[in-house]
């Protein structure tokens, strides 16, 4: 329940041994879309030196694949709530552990082609486009969101033929930045706090439009007596993970 997670990540920072003589080091699955927080979050973590992090990035589903079968990854820290809740009951993570550390939104994005007379709502509404990328519905939580709020608009049908899916959200912003896609859903957390360059064009996707993408971490069995694991898992629940969570583009749970 969400209710005690935060009375469980107590119990995981009393349970983390102190001094560098017990340092450790955890492997951290990451959702694609997070990689950018993760690094500056694993940046300051660090600061301690007591423990160290190597991350590694990738579609949530596929990085579930790959902890199903026998990845060597201490904490994944999903793009959805589904996914990790399905590992605990898979028996392939820690119960208890599960909590969520960042809620993500969505945005259109445009760089290449700027109409500066024409919204790109008008233009995801018009069909001014060639085509359009999203990160594949099945495997990525913020490509689901985007398929959402085609729907919602009643626009999936017409979007469905000029579709350009990529297995993550790193795959979108390439197509994007590469001009092989006019238009794309990306994380908000993708231009927060950034000067934008003046050809690009965003739209804030309404929040009422599609589910909310809250975003779960969870303790695998592999890091369950990893000590750099459960520190992490208690410092990203800590005020200044959450800080530096809200400045890159995330909500956090209350």
């Amino acid at each position: 329940m969400r209710t005690v997670w935060r009375a469980g990540l107590l119990a995981l920072a009393c349970l983390v041994p102190a001094g560098p003589a017990l340092a450790e080091q955890a492997l951290v699955a990451v959702a694609a879309n997070f990689t950018e927080t993760a690094r500056a979050l694993q940046a300051r973590f660090e600061q301690s030196g007591e423990h160290t992090l190597v991350l590694a990035s990738g579609s949530t589903g596929r990085l579930y694949a790959q902890i199903r079968h026998g990845a060597p990854f201490d904490v994944f820290l999903a793009a959805d709530d589904a996914t990790p809740l399905r590992l605990e009951s898979d028996g392939s993570a820690v119960a208890g552990t599960r909590f969520t550390y960042a809620i993500g939104r969505i945005a259109l994005w445009s760089a290449g082609r700027p109409h500066p007379d024409e919204t790109l709502e008008t233009r995801l509404r018009q069909g001014d486009y060639r085509n359009i990328a999203i990160a594949n519905p099945a495997l990525a939580p913020y490509g689901a969101a985007g398929r959402a709020a085609l729907e919602a608009l009643n626009l999936w049908p017409q979007a469905q033929d000029r579709l350009v899916t990529g297995e993550s959200i790193a795959a979108v912003q390439a197509m994007l930045a590469t001009g092989n896609a006019d238009l794309g859903f990306v994380p908000v957390a993708q231009f927060a706090g950034s000067e934008l360059p003046d050809a690009v064009q965003y739209w804030e996707i309404p929040t009422d439009l599609y589910p909310p993408i809250r975003q779960d971490v969870v303790l695998t069995v592999q890091g369950e007596d990893n000590a750099a694991a459960r520190a992490w898992l208690a410092f990203l629940a800590s005020a200044p993970a959450q800080d530096i969570i809200r400045a890159h583009g995330y909500g956090v749970a209350e």
